[in-house]
């Protein structure tokens, strides 16, 4: 029963994720300055690597202070109720958050759509595929160096899980900087083009990565997780901003919501189990680089298939009373 009840709130949790990720790319863009959306819209995708460096540290600490015995008798249920402290700490912000000044505009001028969902799917299609595509070569390529890779060394290289996981935490801990950097970058320069380079760079560096790693070297392996985890906060640190400029303000939200969970359906949830199989059927890295490289060309699609970003979609006189089709809304005064 315990297994089952866990893969089911698991579920739950992520289906709540989806929607969650949703409203906070959008409380911190549309509180900000539309000028500077990938800067300010980056601050949800931190979440990942500090939660990866939180709960990796919370492990590691009780590790240190709990015989082993201890540590599986009781000691890893300490983890999880540590959590319910963001629980309340989520809450308590919850009470004090305002609705922005976007979707003020839209409720006095009574434009809030009616069937959200409905609407992105038969107003939208083609902001919702160029969204979804978006996400998955990010997805994969995170899956592959903070999940799989895990596997792949202490299986493959024989090196300690313990040792994996430190390259891993090392580049868990660049990603906090570089993500808010490259959603700052992306200000400046052409957002698609930036996420479409880091796409193709995606592609290519497992191609570097496993040869690089092949002789079992801590540091090398360490080295090529921090670049690929660099190069994924390049896609990652700008990929709120694009998504959310896909959509017509008044569908935001939902769309923004929906592409977020469809994308890690088809992406980073699956990707651990294709890796594995593909490794277990070919017992080569070769077809593993090759599936990334497929998922780069999945982004880099629907990178073509999306849009630049508006900043007079977020100025208050100009939030569209109906949705626009597939271009940009027309300004009102």
């Amino acid at each position: 029963a315990a297994p089952i009840a866990l893969v089911i709130l698991r579920f739950a949790q992520g289906v709540g994720v989806g929607g969650e990720w949703g409203g906070a790319v959008l409380l911190s863009s549309e509180f900000g300055d539309p000028r500077k959306r990938g800067f300010y819209a980056s601050a949800a995708q931190i979440g990942p690597p500090a939660g990866n460096l939180m709960a990796n540290g919370v492990l590691a600490a009780l590790g240190a202070l709990l015989s082993e015995d201890q540590f599986v008798s009781w000691g890893w249920r300490v983890a999880f109720l540590l959590s319910g402290v963001l629980v309340v700490f989520g809450l308590w912000i919850r009470t004090k958050l305002e609705e922005t000044p976007v979707f003020k505009a839209m409720e006095a001028e009574q434009t809030r759509p009616t069937a959200p969902i409905r609407e992105v799917f038969t107003t939208h299609p083609r902001a919702l595929a160029a969204a979804i595509l978006s996400r998955v070569a990010p997805d994969v390529l995170y899956a592959l160096f903070t999940v799989f890779v895990l596997t792949y060394a202490t299986g493959e290289l024989d090196m300690s899980r313990g040792s994996a996981l430190a390259a891993v935490l090392i580049g868990s801990s660049f990603q906090v900087f570089l993500i808010p950097l490259a959603g700052a970058l992306s200000d400046r320069v052409n957002r698609r083009l930036l996420y479409g380079l880091s796409a193709l760079a995606a592609g290519v560096w497992p191609f570097v990565f496993f040869p690089l790693t092949d002789g079992g070297s801590w540091p090398l392996l360490t080295l090529g997780v921090v670049v690929a985890l660099g190069i994924h906060s390049f896609m990652y640190g700008p990929q709120a901003a694009f998504i959310a400029e896909q959509f017509s303000a008044r569908l935001r939200y939902t769309g923004s919501s929906l592409a977020y969970t469809l994308a890690g359906v088809i992406g980073g949830a699956v990707a651990p189990l294709v890796f594995t199989a593909l490794l277990d059927a070919y017992d080569s890295w070769v077809p593993l680089a090759l599936y990334v490289a497929l998922t780069a060309v999945v982004t880099v699609t629907g990178l073509c298939l999306g849009r630049d970003g508006d900043e007079s979609e977020d100025t208050l006189e100009d939030v569209p009373a109906t949705p626009s089709l597939e271009a940009p809304a027309t300004t009102t005064n």
